[in-house]
Protein backbone atom coordinates (compact mmCIF):
# COMPACT_ATOMS: atom_id res chain seq x y z
CA UNK A 1 0.00 0.00 0.00
CA UNK A 2 1.29 3.45 -0.87
CA UNK A 3 1.83 6.04 1.80
CA UNK A 4 -0.08 9.29 1.54
CA UNK A 5 3.05 11.10 0.33
CA UNK A 6 3.81 8.46 -2.30
CA UNK A 7 0.17 8.45 -3.40
CA UNK A 8 0.15 12.24 -3.54
CA UNK A 9 3.38 12.30 -5.56
CA UNK A 10 2.10 9.71 -8.03
CA UNK A 11 -1.18 11.55 -8.53
CA UNK A 12 0.45 14.96 -8.92
CA UNK A 13 -1.11 16.28 -5.73
CA UNK A 14 2.19 17.11 -4.00
CA UNK A 15 4.05 20.35 -4.65
CA UNK A 16 7.64 20.26 -5.69
CA UNK A 17 9.96 20.55 -2.63
CA UNK A 18 11.40 23.90 -3.77
CA UNK A 19 7.96 25.57 -3.66
CA UNK A 20 7.11 27.45 -0.48
CA UNK A 21 4.83 25.77 2.02
CA UNK A 22 1.92 27.62 3.56
CA UNK A 23 3.14 29.56 6.58
CA UNK A 24 0.12 29.00 8.80
CA UNK A 25 -1.41 25.58 8.08
CA UNK A 26 -4.20 25.89 10.69
CA UNK A 27 -5.47 29.21 9.30
CA UNK A 28 -5.17 27.84 5.77
CA UNK A 29 -7.25 24.84 6.77
CA UNK A 30 -10.08 27.12 7.88
CA UNK A 31 -10.03 28.87 4.51
CA UNK A 32 -9.79 25.54 2.69
CA UNK A 33 -12.70 24.10 4.68
CA UNK A 34 -14.91 27.14 4.07
CA UNK A 35 -14.20 27.04 0.33
CA UNK A 36 -14.57 23.28 -0.22
CA UNK A 37 -17.21 22.12 2.28
CA UNK A 38 -20.34 22.57 0.15
CA UNK A 39 -18.80 21.01 -2.97
CA UNK A 40 -17.47 18.04 -1.03
CA UNK A 41 -20.85 17.62 0.69
CA UNK A 42 -22.58 17.56 -2.70
CA UNK A 43 -20.12 14.94 -3.90
CA UNK A 44 -20.70 12.80 -0.79
CA UNK A 45 -24.47 13.08 -1.20
CA UNK A 46 -24.20 11.96 -4.81
CA UNK A 47 -22.28 8.87 -3.69
CA UNK A 48 -24.36 7.96 -0.64
CA UNK A 49 -27.83 9.19 -1.52
CA UNK A 50 -28.42 10.12 2.11
CA UNK A 51 -27.76 13.62 3.45
CA UNK A 52 -27.09 12.42 7.00
CA UNK A 53 -24.59 9.80 5.87
CA UNK A 54 -23.02 12.33 3.49
CA UNK A 55 -22.57 14.84 6.32
CA UNK A 56 -20.95 12.18 8.50
CA UNK A 57 -18.58 11.14 5.71
CA UNK A 58 -17.64 14.77 4.97
CA UNK A 59 -17.07 15.50 8.65
CA UNK A 60 -14.78 12.46 8.96
CA UNK A 61 -12.89 13.35 5.78
CA UNK A 62 -12.26 16.94 6.84
CA UNK A 63 -11.27 15.77 10.32
CA UNK A 64 -8.70 13.48 8.71
CA UNK A 65 -7.50 16.38 6.54
CA UNK A 66 -7.23 18.62 9.61
CA UNK A 67 -5.15 16.03 11.46
CA UNK A 68 -2.77 15.71 8.49
CA UNK A 69 -3.00 19.32 7.33
CA UNK A 70 0.73 20.01 7.71
CA UNK A 71 1.35 17.40 4.99
CA UNK A 72 -1.83 17.88 2.92
CA UNK A 73 -1.33 21.65 2.76
CA UNK A 74 1.73 20.86 0.64
CA UNK A 75 -0.34 19.14 -2.04
CA UNK A 76 -1.12 21.05 -5.22
CA UNK A 77 -4.74 19.93 -4.91
CA UNK A 78 -5.71 19.18 -1.33
CA UNK A 79 -9.34 19.32 -2.49
CA UNK A 80 -8.70 16.24 -4.65
CA UNK A 81 -7.24 14.44 -1.61
CA UNK A 82 -10.36 15.20 0.46
CA UNK A 83 -12.64 14.04 -2.34
CA UNK A 84 -10.69 10.79 -2.66
CA UNK A 85 -11.10 10.23 1.08
CA UNK A 86 -14.84 10.94 0.75
CA UNK A 87 -15.10 8.44 -2.11
CA UNK A 88 -13.38 5.76 -0.04
CA UNK A 89 -15.42 6.52 3.07
CA UNK A 90 -18.63 6.43 1.03
CA UNK A 91 -17.89 2.83 0.07
CA UNK A 92 -17.30 2.00 3.72
CA UNK A 93 -20.53 3.76 4.70
CA UNK A 94 -22.42 1.76 2.08
CA UNK A 95 -20.99 -1.49 3.45
CA UNK A 96 -21.83 -0.44 6.99
CA UNK A 97 -25.41 0.44 5.98
CA UNK A 98 -25.75 -2.90 4.20
CA UNK A 99 -24.66 -4.68 7.39
CA UNK A 100 -27.12 -2.63 9.43
CA UNK A 101 -29.88 -3.56 6.98
CA UNK A 102 -29.03 -7.25 7.41
CA UNK A 103 -29.24 -6.90 11.18
CA UNK A 104 -32.57 -5.08 10.96
CA UNK A 105 -33.87 -7.77 8.64
CA UNK A 106 -32.87 -10.42 11.14
CA UNK A 107 -34.60 -8.52 13.94
CA UNK A 108 -37.77 -8.14 11.92
CA UNK A 109 -37.69 -11.83 11.03
CA UNK A 110 -37.79 -12.66 14.75
CA UNK A 111 -40.88 -10.53 15.33
CA UNK A 112 -44.45 -11.51 14.63
CA UNK A 113 -45.25 -11.62 10.96
CA UNK A 114 -47.01 -8.59 9.57
CA UNK A 115 -47.21 -10.13 6.10
CA UNK A 116 -49.67 -13.01 5.83
CA UNK A 117 -48.21 -16.44 5.30
CA UNK A 118 -47.57 -17.24 1.67
CA UNK A 119 -48.84 -20.31 -0.12
CA UNK A 120 -46.21 -22.93 -0.89
CA UNK A 121 -46.31 -21.88 -4.56
CA UNK A 122 -45.83 -18.19 -3.78
CA UNK A 123 -43.11 -19.01 -1.27
CA UNK A 124 -41.24 -21.08 -3.87
CA UNK A 125 -41.62 -18.28 -6.43
CA UNK A 126 -40.16 -15.59 -4.13
CA UNK A 127 -37.34 -17.88 -3.03
CA UNK A 128 -36.51 -18.39 -6.71
CA UNK A 129 -36.65 -14.61 -7.27
CA UNK A 130 -34.24 -14.02 -4.39
CA UNK A 131 -31.86 -16.58 -5.92
CA UNK A 132 -31.65 -14.57 -9.18
CA UNK A 133 -28.74 -12.21 -9.77
CA UNK A 134 -29.29 -8.93 -7.93
CA UNK A 135 -30.56 -6.80 -10.84
CA UNK A 136 -32.82 -9.55 -12.17
CA UNK A 137 -34.32 -9.99 -8.69
CA UNK A 138 -34.89 -6.25 -8.33
CA UNK A 139 -36.58 -6.03 -11.73
CA UNK A 140 -38.72 -9.10 -11.06
CA UNK A 141 -39.80 -7.84 -7.64
CA UNK A 142 -40.81 -4.45 -9.00
CA UNK A 143 -42.57 -6.04 -11.98
CA UNK A 144 -44.44 -8.83 -10.18
CA UNK A 145 -44.86 -7.55 -6.63
CA UNK A 146 -45.58 -3.89 -7.35
CA UNK A 147 -46.95 -4.40 -10.88
CA UNK A 148 -44.73 -1.62 -12.21
CA UNK A 149 -44.37 -0.91 -15.93
CA UNK A 150 -40.93 -1.15 -17.56
CA UNK A 151 -40.55 2.65 -17.72
CA UNK A 152 -41.09 2.98 -13.95
CA UNK A 153 -38.64 0.18 -13.19
CA UNK A 154 -36.05 1.83 -15.43
CA UNK A 155 -36.51 5.11 -13.58
CA UNK A 156 -36.34 3.49 -10.13
CA UNK A 157 -33.25 1.40 -10.89
CA UNK A 158 -31.64 4.10 -13.04
CA UNK A 159 -31.14 1.94 -16.08
CA UNK A 160 -32.29 1.94 -19.69
CA UNK A 161 -35.66 0.38 -20.50
CA UNK A 162 -33.90 -2.11 -22.78
CA UNK A 163 -31.71 -3.19 -19.88
CA UNK A 164 -34.80 -3.68 -17.70
CA UNK A 165 -36.39 -5.80 -20.44
CA UNK A 166 -33.21 -7.88 -20.75
CA UNK A 167 -33.04 -8.49 -16.98
CA UNK A 168 -36.75 -9.35 -16.90
CA UNK A 169 -36.37 -11.72 -19.87
CA UNK A 170 -33.34 -13.47 -18.35
CA UNK A 171 -34.98 -13.62 -14.93
CA UNK A 172 -38.15 -15.13 -16.37
CA UNK A 173 -36.16 -17.79 -18.22
CA UNK A 174 -34.33 -18.72 -15.04
CA UNK A 175 -37.55 -18.72 -13.00
CA UNK A 176 -39.25 -20.93 -15.59
CA UNK A 177 -36.39 -23.44 -15.36
CA UNK A 178 -36.17 -23.25 -11.58
CA UNK A 179 -39.92 -23.60 -11.05
CA UNK A 180 -40.28 -26.13 -13.88
CA UNK A 181 -42.82 -24.03 -15.80
CA UNK A 182 -43.73 -24.86 -19.38
CA UNK A 183 -44.21 -21.38 -20.74
CA UNK A 184 -43.28 -17.84 -19.77
CA UNK A 185 -45.16 -14.79 -21.02
CA UNK A 186 -42.34 -12.60 -22.29
CA UNK A 187 -44.33 -9.51 -23.29
CA UNK A 188 -43.47 -6.77 -20.78
CA UNK A 189 -45.61 -3.65 -20.59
Amino acid sequence: MLSGTALGARSGLVREPEQARIESPRESFDTFFAREREGVLGFAFALTGDRGVAEDVVQDAFLEAYRKWDRIAGYDQPDAWVRRVVANMSVSAFRRRRGELRMLTQLVARQDRVVPDLSPTALAFWQAVRALPKRQAQVAALFYLEDRPIADIALILQMAEGTVKKHLHDGRKTLARTLDLDEVNDEPR
